[in-house]
């Protein structure tokens, strides 16, 4: 079928509109029609050339939308239903096995080989151009910044018609990592504190997530006086502007000495660094941030000796299975209100939208698609 997707041809190449010819579902797979998409972080350090997608290609992973059609074997999800387009695994190997999906052992040909990972079309790609050849789509086991995606069916997670459609892809991703950092990597007990660095839309959420743990301190740092307002409305006790203050004599002072949890959205060295110094013996770093490709940091060696935690987690850890529906179900209380993050654009208007988002226009663009 055809179908119009941005396809980006090479490194820093701009998005373009395409018309594309996309195949039928095979066995395990779905066809979804995509409602919306949102715009991530990880779409832009792809174009720039930070992960290894084969280009040209169709980005795009946080896709919602309607089932239109599905493949051999799939009996979980039927035509017309309500689908966000969550985490590509195996569903075989140790750590699906453990639940664990976000570190499925073939992670990498699942979010950037560009074609299929498993199944027996595994290797190929369902995109063609006009003349024959393929490019590289399946990105995150989407590709949603198109009309019409294959995903596997084991990735998606129905959704109750009365919740808007074009609202929740983005709990495929960024919002559920930031929140997903707190409630399945952190896990803070009662009177414990969070830091947590960046303020942006994984930020956001994570504060957002925070204020429904028993923590009592909840600091949010950033270099922009908005966001960290944003920060205290969504339940942050402390905000810190680190462009007038220093961060990490600040946090000492909050909290009586070093913090708990520390968690960097930012994917800055520095701010990494400084964020290890921020917590104490037992005390946990949690990486979530993007960096360059090929960064590296340092930690001072005896400090990190004694009893000192780095862990990184991906999509939130957890399943998507298991992580979304509880997110959204808290948003349907009042406790998770990560609408109010999202501004929406046209599928043509995907430049404005990175544009807003680096600037701190705008904190989660969604491209309306269908």
């Amino acid at each position: 079928m055809k179908i119009e997707a941005l396809v980006v041809e090479e490194k820093n190449a701009p998005f373009v509109r395409e018309e594309l010819e996309l195949e039928q579902p095979g066995p395990g797979e779905v066809l979804v029609r995509v409602v919306a998409s949102g715009v991530c972080h990880t779409d832009a350090i792809t174009q720039a050339g930070d992960m290894p997608l084969p280009l040209p290609g169709v980005l795009g992973h946080e896709g919602s939308g309607v089932v239109e059609a599905v493949g051999e074997g799939v009996d979980s999800v039927a035509v017309k239903d309500h689908v966000i387009m969550g985490w590509p695994y195996c569903g075989h190997c140790r750590n699906c096995r453990r639940g664990e999906h976000r570190y499925c052992d073939l992670l990498g040909p699942a979010v950037a080989s560009g074609r299929r990972f498993i199944g027996p079309q595994a290797g190929t790609s369902a995109y063609t151009r006009a003349d024959g050849s393929a490019i590289s789509g399946h990105f995150f086991g989407q590709s949603s910044f198109a009309t019409y995606a294959l995903a596997n069916a084991n990735a998606l997670v129905t959704v109750d018609p009365e919740v808007p459609l074009e609202l929740v892809g983005v709990l495929a991703c960024g919002i559920t990592t930031g929140a997903g950092a707190i409630l399945n990597t952190a896990r803070p007990a009662a009177g414990e504190s969070v830091v947590v660095y960046g303020a942006g839309a994984v930020g956001l959420a994570a504060v957002m997530a925070a204020r429904n743990t028993p923590t009592t301190t909840i600091i949010a740092i950033d270099l922009h006086d908005s966001r960290l307002d944003l920060a205290t409305r969504y339940g942050a006790t402390h905000v810190i502007n680190s462009g007038r203050e220093n961060a990490l004599e600040r946090i000492l002072e909050i909290c009586g000495g070093p913090a708990d949890y520390a968690v960097d959205c930012t994917g800055v060295v520095a701010v990494i660094e400084e964020a290890a110094e921020a917590i104490g013996m037992i005390g946990t770093l949690i990486l979530i941030g993007g960096a360059p490709a090929e960064a590296r940091f340092s930690l001072d060696h005896q400090r990190t000796l004694w009893g000192k935690h780095v862990v990184g987690t991906l999509g939130g850890s957890g399943t998507s299975q298991d992580l979304i529906p509880a997110l959204i179900a808290l948003y349907q209380q009042g406790r998770f209100p990560f609408d109010e993050l999202v501004r929406y654009y046209d599928f043509d208007q995907v430049d404005q939208a990175f544009a807003d988002s680096k600037t701190g226009e705008t904190i989660k663009p969604v491209l309306r698609i269908g």
